[in-house]
């Protein structure tokens, strides 16, 4: 049985470490970033742009990035080395900004491949980065950085481009931050994805011509340029819209957000022992005030995109 203590993680966020019998603070658990797998090199770039920036935030946590499907590391291959340097407990997160829960099949089969190879290590996995609020500033950067380029003087119309509509909630939350998009900027917003399951991009565009909108430009909800996204800004230029902005990245709040996803759900690998009464009361107590709640990532600012 273990007694815990707070641990400061990134931009607020704090996780609970359990101490050993002897009251030391045991390690933390590994961080392990899963990356959708693909053969474009900007894909493992942001990748590894991810892991160098969280170690830089977390110097003393062990973290790794791994891929799902056929691009390696695997995220077998990562914990196989991971067992070799003694690490009990592995918390995995997914970069993935379009939905809200866990929904991924490959990233599920790799949780239970590596629970039954690895029988003596801990594992959880994280929710999904999701489509939080605080995205949106860096968005508005990125849209911002690309009409300075392109030296436009006027704009009428957004269309939030994301890679998939993904879960319902996520779903929901996109379209949620769209119109938060739309509020900000007094403009009409509309959503569009890559994946068919939902408006395409040059559908979006051509919506908000009907609406008399001559002079649109493109938020591109992705964290990586990788085909889909090229894809899409591509038929973006083709429809007509006078900017397209570049992914999201290894931007610093995606950073905080896989900090805070890892916080969270390292909390299910902790036992507070509380079929015991007495540990009970005390795990309760050691509780008190580290709990992430969600205004802790979802309070920041946006800015303007024409200045």
């Amino acid at each position: 049985m273990h007694n815990a203590c707070a641990v400061r993680l990134g931009n607020g966020a704090r996780a609970v470490s359990p101490l050993d019998e002897k009251g030391w603070l045991m390690t933390a658990p590994a961080l392990v970033v899963m990356a959708s797998g693909s053969r474009d090199p900007h894909v493992a770039q942001v990748a590894q742009d991810l892991r160098t920036g969280l170690h830089r935030l977390r110097p003393s946590m062990t973290i790794r990035g791994a891929f799902l499907g056929s691009s390696l590391p695997s995220g077998t291959q990562v914990v196989a080395q991971l067992a070799r340097q003694g690490v009990k407990e592995v918390v995995f997160v997914p970069l993935e900004l379009c939905h809200s829960s866990q929904v991924n099949p490959q990233l599920d089969a790799t949780v239970e491949r590596v629970r039954e190879a690895f029988p003596a290590i801990r594992f959880v996995a994280a929710n999904p980065i999701g489509p939080e609020t605080s995205l949106l500033t860096i968005l508005d950067q990125r849209l911002r950085s690309a009409l300075s380029h392109a030296h436009c003087l006027e704009l009428d119309g957004l269309v939030l481009s994301a890679e998939r509509a993904g879960d319902v909630r996520g779903s929901a939350l996109l379209a949620r931050r769209a119109r938060q998009w739309a509020a900000h900027h007094r403009l009409p917003c509309l959503t569009a994805v890559t994946d068919a399951t939902g408006p395409s991009v040059a559908q979006a565009i051509s919506g908000l011509r009907s609406q008399g909108r001559r002079h649109i430009a493109v938020g591109s909800f992705f964290l990586t340029a990788d085909e889909a996204y090229r894809v899409q800004a591509d038929m973006a230029y083709r429809c007509g819209a006078i900017s397209v902005s570049e992914p999201i990245g290894a931007a610093r709040e995606v950073l905080d957000l896989v900090l805070a996803r890892y916080s969270f759900a390292a909390m299910d690998l902790l036992d507070f022992g509380l079929t015991d009464h007495a540990a009970s009361d005390d795990a309760n107590s050691d509780l008190t005030g580290v709990m992430l709640t969600g205004d802790d990532v979802q309070d920041a600012p946006l800015v303007s995109v024409v200045a």
